[in-house]
């Protein structure tokens, strides 16, 4: 059996059109180093904020065509475009004093380094209430409750 090719050609450019259209919320990050947010959700709407900081986290509530709202870290919430986001996990260290990354997800583990609140870092897999977390070229393990973006949005 022949798949018509207009099929096949539709099948393809219909993948990543999509790949961000699913059930809010959910989380994304930002994916260039300047974003701006939007009071609504078109270029004809001011911009309310720019971010500058590649890889924070943001929690996308609701989806508007090639728009998204979404909710930073303070809870301001605004309109950023689709493209400039992406699904690869991110989190940011929130709550008071140096939170500590260790060599493994228990509290006896080495501790490897520790990160002040506002440091910005790729999320890895969690459980058990802790979170790999990658910031450069050093990583640990962290406690999720530091970690604004770990768990569910």
């Amino acid at each position: 059996m022949r798949f018509p090719i207009a099929l096949l050609v539709a099948v393809f450019f219909a993948a990543p059109a999509s790949a961000q259209d699913r059930e809010v919320p959910y989380w994304a990050a930002l994916d260039e180093d300047e974003i701006n947010m939007r009071v609504g959700p078109s270029e004809n709407f001011p911009v309310d904020w720019v971010y500058r900081r590649k890889g924070l986290p943001v929690k996308v509530v609701r989806v508007m065509q090639g728009w998204r709202l979404v909710e930073d870290p303070e809870g301001t919430r605004g309109w950023m475009l689709q493209q400039f986001l992406t699904l690869e996990r991110g989190a940011i260290v929130v709550g008071d004093g140096l939170a500590e990354l260790r060599a493994a997800a228990e509290p006896g583990a080495r501790v490897l380094w520790r990160a002040e609140p506002g440091v910005v870092g790729s999320l890895g897999n969690c459980a058990a209430r802790w979170c790999e977390f990658k910031v450069g070229t050093r990583k640990g393990w962290v406690r999720a409750e530091r970690l604004w973006g770990a768990g569910e949005p």
